[in-house]
């Protein structure tokens, strides 16, 4: 019964182990552009091995259009749980199947995102959302986005 109990145990810890997903990015790069508002304006940029950079140009930690806070470059890495669930999003979002653009153009005043997916076969794939309301699914990366803005560690390098 203790031999039993302790493969059990074993089988649960390599079960536990093994559900890190794997990557197939060599970049993942997300920019907010601007609107007639307050909307964030920013570029993030991850690497494979969770190193970012986050170009900050305006109202991403305040609406204080004065702060020099609120702008600037900042440089981190993305800790290992939140990089995982990122690349779980973007792969539950099957992104080569999605279109290259999403949008009303009709529309003014509304911000466009970007994302742009580097894989490691050297493919890309690009989606420009202008609105940011392409699929319930891109919707969710741009939240998860912006909530990494405040979630990590950044340190100013410009």
């Amino acid at each position: 019964m203790k031999y039993l109990f302790s493969l059990l145990a074993m089988f649960l810890l390599l079960n536990c182990s093994t559900n890190k997903v794997n990557s197939k990015y060599s970049t993942i790069e997300y920019e907010a552009g601007a609107c007639f508002g307050f909307c964030p304006i920013y570029k993030m940029t991850i690497n494979a091995d969770r190193t970012a950079i986050f170009e900050a140009k305006r109202f991403n930690f305040s609406r204080d259009t004065s702060s020099e806070n609120d702008e600037g470059t900042f440089k981190g890495t993305i800790n290992e749980i939140q990089y995982q669930e990122l690349v779980s999003i973007i792969n539950s979002l099957n992104p080569k199947s999605l279109k290259d653009n999403y949008g009303n153009q009709n529309v003014s005043d509304l911000p466009t995102s970007y994302l742009r997916l580097n894989y490691d076969d050297g493919s890309m794939k690009k989606i420009k959302d202008y609105g940011k309301h392409g699929t319930p699914g891109l919707e969710k990366l741009y939240q998860f986005f912006d909530d990494l803005k405040t979630n990590q560690n950044w340190t100013k390098i410009e």
